[in-house]
């Protein structure tokens, strides 16, 4: 686990195009109660933690920087390597809010936003596997290689009937499986299979998605009063452009803006 502090000014009222919050010491209270808002970010997603060092960047860590200068404290970032370990810290209080995905399986215990951005999820299938779609990926004789506690995997481990599903705990160990293993389909995230494509001769990525993974900030499920601040917040990041804006800043391709909630 990693920890970045970073001190911030203070600030009573929140006001912006969409969204006007009194900051009162009971809601700062709920949200950071050590006095510093503890935000969780899986850096081994570098869709939203583009890198950690010299301080973390990136669209969840500038969201993060937002909410601690809204809130007026300190921020501290906590640094997880996937994101079955940062759900897992709800557990230990590690964090008082956290960007990760919005899981069903996650749900018992964390309190989520919606989604303030998506991004798509695909395979990649060995030359060998005959496999031209997504939808074809689902059946007898058909292994895939995916990290378990990724928002991705867990969609898989709810829905995939009829192939086997090879569970690993890292990307990286999922990319070796495929290889080693010689199975024939890769689950990812399409901008980081983008990347992996690259080192695997006679692969192919499949067109479409078998769903979109949805990014939301949580916080543990009692702090009401801060998840109800929370999902405000993020309709008014979509709709200020802040998010598009992060997006834009981090450099990174093939993630787009989520849409606003349903009322």
């Amino acid at each position: 686990m990693r920890r970045i502090g970073m001190v911030l000014g203070s600030v009573l009222v929140v006001t912006s195009c969409a969204m006007a919050t009194e900051i009162t010491s009971a809601l700062r209270s709920e949200m950071a109660p050590t006095g510093k808002l503890r935000v969780g970010l899986n850096y081994g997603n570098n869709l939203l933690v583009v890198t950690m060092t010299p301080e973390p960047r990136g669209v969840a860590p500038d969201l993060g920087r937002e909410l601690g200068r809204r809130l007026g404290v300190p921020v501290e970032f906590v640094g997880f390597d996937s994101a079955g370990k940062l759900g897992d810290g709800v557990k230990t209080g590690a964090w008082d809010v956290a960007f990760l995905g919005n899981e069903p399986q996650r749900a018992a215990e964390i309190a989520f936003t919606s989604a303030y951005l998506e991004i798509p999820s695909t395979y990649i299938v060995s030359a060998a596997s005959g496999i031209s779609a997504v939808d074809q990926v689902d059946r007898e004789g058909v292994r895939i290689a995916v990290p378990e506690q990724a928002a991705y995997g867990l969609y898989l481990q709810r829905n995939i009937k009829r192939a086997r599903l090879v569970l690993t705990k890292t990307n990286e160990e999922a990319v070796k499986a495929f290889v080693n293993d010689k199975l024939e389909a890769l689950a990812g995230l399409r901008p980081r299979l983008l990347i992996d494509i690259t080192k695997l001769p006679g692969a192919r990525l499949l067109d479409g998605q078998f769903t979109g993974v949805q990014q939301s900030i949580g916080t543990p499920k009692a702090r009401t009063a801060a998840a109800d601040y929370l999902r405000a917040f993020v309709e008014d990041a979509k709709a200020s452009g802040l998010v598009a804006e992060g997006i834009k800043k981090s450099g990174v391709a093939g993630v787009t803006v989520a849409p606003p909630a349903r009322p």
